[in-house]
């Protein structure tokens, strides 16, 4: 039951086509930093964020579900989770990210069924 994390919420405005690199991303405490990199892709979309120095520049992929509303005028993202579950959270790999079935099952195990909520 973990494929339902890599889809966006019907209620957070999520548009087509809208670019979301350089959103500020909102935790449900505060903000936790920046879009890196995004995919909309059906079934696979997530978002990388770049989390500054609050956890030492670790970026890490949150899962489309996650995203609670996209404000396109303000350019800022809120998701449902806190600043802590975010650093918990497995450390974003760029080299398994798109190809390792292990690392995205982690992942949205953690994020998913079998993560820390709120």
């Amino acid at each position: 039951m973990t494929e339902n994390v890599w889809g966006y919420k019907s209620t957070a405005g999520r548009l087509a086509g809208v670019d979301l690199t350089g959103y500020k991303v909102e935790a449900t405490d505060g903000n936790i930093g920046k879009v890196d990199k995004h995919s909309d892709e059906v079934g696979d979309a997530y978002l990388v964020v770049d989390t500054g120095v609050w956890i030492f520049g670790k970026e890490v992929l949150l899962p489309a579900s996650t995203v609670v509303s996209i404000d396109q005028d303000e350019q800022k993202i809120v998701v449902d989770r806190t600043k802590q579950q975010i650093k918990d959270a497995p450390e974003f790999d760029r080299d398994k990210h798109l190809g390792d079935q292990g690392y995205r099952d982690e992942l949205g195990t953690y994020y998913g069924t079998g993560g820390p909520h709120v």
